[in-house]
């Protein structure tokens, strides 16, 4: 992982399943198709900064969050 579209992507996934939200939950939530969910989630499309906004604030989070480089660990 290293480009910011493909940690965006793994950290939305991330919080998402850390709060048991399906793609379509996440997609209704933030007033986005579950198809457009799924595509930055696998880091495919590029996002504007409104659409940042609204998942982050569908996730309950700051959207710099989601720009945060995640800690893997040594297997990863």
């Amino acid at each position: 992982m290293t480009t910011l579209r493909e940690i965006l992507g793994y950290n939305i996934r991330a919080f998402r399943v850390a709060r048991k939200m399906s793609q379509e939950q996440l997609g209704f939530a933030a007033h986005l198709d579950r198809t457009f969910v799924s595509q930055v989630e696998r880091a495919r499309v590029n996002i504007s900064v409104d659409n940042i906004e609204k998942l982050a604030k569908a996730l309950e989070l700051e959207p710099a969050q989601l720009f945060t480089r995640p800690e893997l660990g040594p297997s990863q």
